[in-house]
């Protein structure tokens, strides 16, 4: 095994370790009366996980010669990476402190899942050696990231509704905006995902759109988006509705990242 190879094991190993020190600390934040140095810590220790995925992803660049796309495990933890950067911006702008349980907690379990999936770095089929790809994923990974967190804030959202209280500072008229911001971030990415996929899709196989199931069902998840976006802006959709919109739109995200991997066949097949 090479020294570059054990630097990365390394890497990750002390990447699951800094996660988990994070979400346990946001949890201590939340249950015992919010202390601020309590939540420096706990965003101090998401911080350096961020850099340690940085890190572990810069590895992987330099081990493979390419981006880390490649594959499941490459995929999913550059889409951790996008939702951790998203989610420390608005943590940073908003405050909202709490929210950290839910981004380390989500991040720690994406980790935890990539840790059991094939790590090997094989060479690039020919249709994915394309620049096209670098642009089509990390449009996706800043649109799933930003989906994701949306999808946490309409869980806590429901969570203050039932409650009938606000938690802190964090409110449900807070966090009914913040989903509709968030998601008005993410969708143009998804969008420009779309189209630089079929840009790539015509390079590679000589045709921009061919109903692939990876390619429908993106097309499907920009649909709901796209519908969510035309209701809030048209017909003043807000409140719950917003929050539930939120929780089902991330819910054909992840059918369309995990379901179509596993249950169907077609061009995207390699991210298995």
């Amino acid at each position: 095994m090479s020294q570059l190879s054990n630097m990365e094991i390394t890497s990750f190993y002390i990447l699951r370790a800094l996660f988990f020190v994070s979400f346990f600390a946001y949890i201590f934040y939340m249950v015992f009366g919010k202390n601020k140095i309590v939540s420096y810590i706990a965003t101090g220790f998401l911080s350096l996980a961020f850099l340690s995925l940085t890190f572990n992803l810069l590895i992987r660049t330099y081990a493979a010669g390419r981006a880390p796309f490649s594959n499941l495990y490459e995929s999913l933890i550059s889409f951790v990476w996008g939702f951790v950067v998203i989610y420390l911006i608005i943590e940073h702008i908003y405050k909202l402190n709490i929210l950290g349980i839910f981004a380390s907690g989500l991040s720690m379990a994406a980790i935890l899942y990539a840790s059991v999936l094939p790590k090997e770095i094989e060479p690039l089929i020919p249709a994915l050696q394309s620049h096209w790809l670098i642009f089509h994923v990390l449009c996706f990974v800043f649109a799933y990231g930003a989906f994701a967190l949306s999808f946490g804030l309409g869980v806590f959202y429901l969570f203050l509704y039932l409650r009938k209280k606000n938690l802190g500072h964090l409110n449900p008229v807070i966090l009914e905006e913040l989903i509709y911001k968030i998601i008005a971030f993410a969708f143009p990415w998804m969008t420009l995902g779309i189209i630089t996929g079929a840009i790539w899709a015509d390079k590679a196989w000589g045709s921009y759109w061919s109903w692939d199931p990876k390619e429908t069902w993106s097309f499907i998840t920009w649909l709901v988006y796209a519908a969510f976006l035309h209701a809030r802006y048209n017909y003043k959709w807000k409140g719950t509705i917003t929050a539930i919109l939120a929780i089902a739109g991330f819910a054909v995200v992840m059918f369309t990242y995990f379901g179509v991997n596993f249950l169907l066949s077609g061009l995207h097949s390699y991210a298995k």
